[in-house]
């Protein structure tokens, strides 16, 4: 990092913290006690504090392993005892969101490393472009809105950034111990430990797969995305590496960290009968397709000036009329995936506290017919998306796309905050846009927070049966 880029880097993420303090102060000001999963999490914290592990009972709401509440415990002992205070300000709400401040501030310095080693090699990118993408992602609004709340968002996407980090770097003992940090805040974060393992495994695949090509001399097959035929063809050459034992031997030396990390996964859902902890009956796993199609959509209207250009929908026009066969089939499993396996949350329909459930009401429950309307969407999206990762190797894309289907597709709720780290690690991976397009992104960005974060500090309501204030939320 050359010494402007430093300085440039620190007075941003220096002023980003100032000013998600005072946002901060806006919100425990307003929002003095625990709101919606806080009243379960907080609790559990404060219980932990008073060295209640063993003692204090579980709260059945509460579905993720206890990762936040021992990092909290391990932050926040210490500089109680360091400054002196005593009684309530301990563990309190405000000082265990405090955690997720923190947090916020080294995803920032994260965003700023991954970016920097994902695209090394791209020398026309400025450091203002990296320090302008960080700052954008640090700020991302489904990410950002829970840096004032006691969630398990900021950490869990520390830790599987940080993860992810080391991997690249070939640290991969440390990677896989950051990865059951991750694994500790959300269970399904064992995918992107398999992700990090995927990087190597994709990584040597690629070079295999190179060497293959010169040793036939075929110019016309590359690494990257290509016709049917090469796509047939580089599946054929996937099967023929895995099946060497050799290979196996080579991939399991360089992946075994992560290897032990998934075994034990299988055998805590094991002992536990399922990767839930708490309430099951309402986090059930099935075959939810149309999830893919919500991220897509998700991914394109927070990456409209990536995704959704008049440049990308000539292309996708082209690409229409070149092939209208395999679109008209695409289309045709599309509509089959929508009617078999279209699930209906019962918390979608019945919290309205939750944007999804006005998203939910106002598009998909308009008309029956709407969710199989919006599969010439889902289908642009979907070409979009994968046009953008054409600069990385089929390999990758087949790892990311395995990675992206196991976290979504068994999620029966439609939550905006599943599809945060599948969206971090896809915005990572592409290419740096103009200066003018990445300062389109932030301001939207910020437009969107600056939306939510004024309706849940003023737009206030309460139900009928409750007099508690009610807030909007993501």
């Amino acid at each position: 990092m050359e010494r402007a880029e430093a300085y440039g880097f620190s007075g941003a993420m220096s002023g980003a913290f100032l000013l998600s303090c005072l946002l901060f102060a806006a919100v425990s000001r307003r929002q003095r006690g625990p709101y919606m999963d806080e009243v379960f999490h907080v609790p559990q914290a404060q219980a932990y504090c008073q060295g209640r592990f063993l003692q204090v009972r579980w709260d059945p709401m509460i579905t993720t392993l206890p990762g936040l509440y021992l990092l909290s415990v391990g932050v926040v002992k210490p500089a109680a005892w360091l400054l002196g205070w005593t009684g309530s300000v301990v563990c309190s709400v405000g000082m265990l969101r405090f955690i997720n401040l923190l947090f916020s501030a080294g995803n920032f310095y994260l965003l700023y490393l991954l970016l920097f080693k994902i695209h090394q090699k791209n020398k026309a990118v400025s450091g203002f472009q990296r320090i302008l993408s960080a700052l954008t992602l640090a700020v991302f609004p489904t990410l950002y809105f829970f840096t004032f709340l006691y969630y398990t968002d900021p950490g869990s996407v520390f830790f599987t950034l940080f993860s992810y980090l080391m991997c690249l770097y070939g640290n991969h003992k440390t990677s896989a111990l950051l990865g059951f940090c991750g694994f500790m805040f959300r269970q399904t974060n064992i995918v992107w430990t398999v992700f990090c393992a995927g990087n190597v495994v994709a990584e040597k695949l690629n070079e295999a797969w190179k060497i293959e090509l010169q040793k036939k001399k075929d110019e016309k097959i590359s690494s990257r995305k290509g016709s049917f035929s090469d796509l047939t063809r580089i599946l054929q050459f996937l099967v023929e590496y895995l099946m060497s034992p050799k290979n196996l031997v080579t991939l399991t030396a360089l992946t075994w960290p992560y290897i032990i990390l998934v075994s034990l996964f299988f055998v805590f859902v094991f002992i536990n009968g399922g990767i839930v902890v708490g309430d099951r009956s309402s986090h059930e796993a099935c075959l939810h397709f149309p999830q893919l199609f919500y991220f897509l959509s998700f991914t394109v209207f927070f990456s409209f000036p990536h995704l959704l250009t008049p440049t990308k929908i000539r292309k996708f026009l082209l690409s229409l009329q070149k092939n209208p066969v395999q679109y008209s089939l695409i289309t045709v499993i599309c509509l089959f995936l929508i009617w078999k396996f279209t699930y209906v949350h019962k918390y979608l329909l019945a919290d309205n506290r939750h944007y999804t459930f006005y998203v939910w009401r106002k598009v998909f429950q308009r008309h029956e017919l709407v969710k199989y309307l919006l599969v010439p969407f889902y289908i642009f999206a979907g070409w979009s998306f994968a046009d953008m990762l054409k600069s990385k190797s089929i390999f990758w894309i087949l790892m990311y796309f395995v990675c992206l289907l196991a976290v979504t597709v068994p999620q029966k709720l439609l939550e905006f905050r599943y599809f945060i780290l599948p969206f971090l690690i896809y915005r990572l991976n592409i290419p740096f846009l103009s200066l003018y397009r990445q300062l389109l992104e932030l301001a939207f960005y910020i437009l969107v927070n600056a939306v939510t974060l004024y309706l849940f500090l003023n737009r206030t309501f309460q139900w009928e049966n409750s007099d508690e204030v009610q807030r909007f939320m993501w």
